[in-house]
């Protein structure tokens, strides 16, 4: 619809009346024009099929910013006890000189489930899903500053600029729910993680397949409702104004993907006006299972209240959820035992609820979830206590979505410093959970000057068919 650069205010009130309906307000019926101009275009959220049967539907990623120990979570290492406080073999020697001697781990590892699989005591509510994860001993990276080593673990790549892994799947499967995003970040109400929002971009995909973050206290999306509530038939009106300016806004500007985003994002805010409120309330749930998860309790309650939004997203069809923590908590320089038990104390119990909560809802088939940081923490001492960047050799786990649980997959030298037996890239990493979602890595490409980009650039990554149940 053309329409003149100056309304009167008698044909502004015949449009309000008599449009042919907005876009927002349409989508909310469940037909959008605006989807269909994007699925022209090539770029749009609607649902596309995968490259082969899917093994998961969802994705939640349990991200652990700064680098977990896993010399001191999951990967027993009894040399380091025999030789603690002395100097490590020259094979083993910190080529950066940042550490010295060795440090063994404070705490305790106890085998549990029928696999026997060890955790340390600071994990004994996870521990109790130890028949049902899976974890990869012989991560290794490429870069051991942290954010070389995000932008690795979340695009491939040590390179700023790219598509993280859940705009990827938000790509290549768009959503089956158009009143919430494909992809949704939980960030922690205290603080933003380590390199910010650059954690769930869209890189040079179109703006929409970028991570939509919720806030778990408060309204879960800033001005998602008016502040003074307007008739029903205003704010029809209101939308169907909308919608036609923004279609000729667009029609003079075809080629301009942000504004494409920009729009697409208005019209999901209106749809999420009837959703998101419900998707992330939190005051439904029995008092069992905020028990369960930890929201009783002060030190879980910002994680637990997160990893409780989670399910209730993936429930709804959300493809991709990630959780984050302020700052880089497992960061542990100094004082490795302390910090590390505490993070331990806000997290395990919540994700424990959520492996639980996901299997009797019959939601952990079909949902991955995906434990882990960006590196692992030395086996030789920073200071007197502390425990340096490591991406020589590092665990992560895996657990649902078709993942074969009670089992280790390869394993770090006896010292806990390189990755020795099944050495397991990113990229390996990162096809494997594509694989789950029925997405090849090969042909999940996005076409850019000239090339195909893939979330595992030029690599020839491994699918760990041992952990596929």
């Amino acid at each position: 619809m053309n329409l003149p650069s100056t309304l009167s205010r008698r044909q502004l009130l015949a449009r309000l009346g008599g449009g042919f309906g907005g876009l927002a307000l349409s989508a909310l019926l469940g037909e959008s024009a605006r989807a269909g101009e994007l699925a022209r275009a090539g770029h749009d959220l609607t649902p596309k099929p995968p490259h082969f049967p899917a093994r998961a539907n969802a994705v939640i990623q349990l991200f652990m910013h700064g680098g977990p120990s896993h010399i001191d979570l999951l990967d027993p290492k009894p040399l380091l006890e025999r030789y603690n406080g002395q100097t490590p073999p020259a094979e083993v020697a910190d080529d950066e000189r940042i550490t010295g001697n060795l440090l063994k781990s404070p705490f305790r590892f106890i085998r549990h489930g029928q696999s026997g699989l060890p955790f340390s005591e600071t994990l004994p509510h996870t521990a109790r899903h130890a028949d049902k994860i899976a974890v990869i001993r012989s991560m290794f990276t490429e870069h051991r500053n942290h954010e070389q080593a995000l932008w690795m673990m979340h695009t491939g790549m040590v390179v700023a600029g790219r598509p993280s892994i859940g705009a990827w799947a938000a790509y290549g499967l768009g959503t089956v729910n158009h009143n919430l995003p494909a992809y949704v970040v939980l960030p922690d109400p205290r603080g933003l993680p380590v390199d910010g929002i650059r954690n769930w971009s869209s890189g040079w995909m179109p703006p929409l397949y970028q991570g939509t973050a919720f806030r778990s206290e408060g309204m879960p999306v800033l001005n998602l409702r008016p502040r003074t509530p307007r008739p029903t038939d205003m704010e029809d009106g209101r939308m169907r104004l909308l919608g036609e300016l923004n279609a000729e806004h667009r029609r003079l500007r075809p080629e301009e993907l942000e504004l494409d985003a920009r729009i697409a994002s208005f019209e999901m805010a209106a749809r999420m006006q009837l959703s998101a409120t419900d998707a992330l309330d939190l005051a439904g749930e029995t008092e069992t299972t905020q028990r369960l998860y930890g929201l009783d309790q002060a030190v879980t309650r910002p994680y637990a209240a997160r990893c409780l939004m989670a399910r209730r997203l993936v429930e709804r069809g959300v493809r991709f959820v990630q959780i984050f923590m302020s700052g880089q908590p497992w960061d542990t320089h100094n004082n490795n035992a302390a910090q590390t038990r505490n993070c331990c104390l806000q997290t395990d119990q919540p994700v424990a609820a959520l492996l639980t909560d996901l299997d009797r809802r019959g939601l952990l088939d079909t949902t991955l979830v995906f434990w882990g940081g960006e590196f692992g923490r030395t086996p030789g001492a920073q200071g007197p206590d502390g425990r340096d960047h490591h991406p020589y050799g590092f665990s992560v786990w895996l657990a649902g979505g078709g993942i074969k649980g009670g089992q280790t997959h390869g394993a770090t030298d006896d010292f806990g410093y390189r990755a020795v037996v099944d050495r397991t890239s990113v990229a390996d990493l990162h096809a494997t959970m594509l694989h789950q979602l029925g997405l090849d890595y090969r042909r999940l490409a996005f076409h850019r000057h000239g090339r195909d980009e893939r979330l595992t650039d030029v690599q020839e990554p491994r699918l760990l068919r041992d952990l596929i149940g």
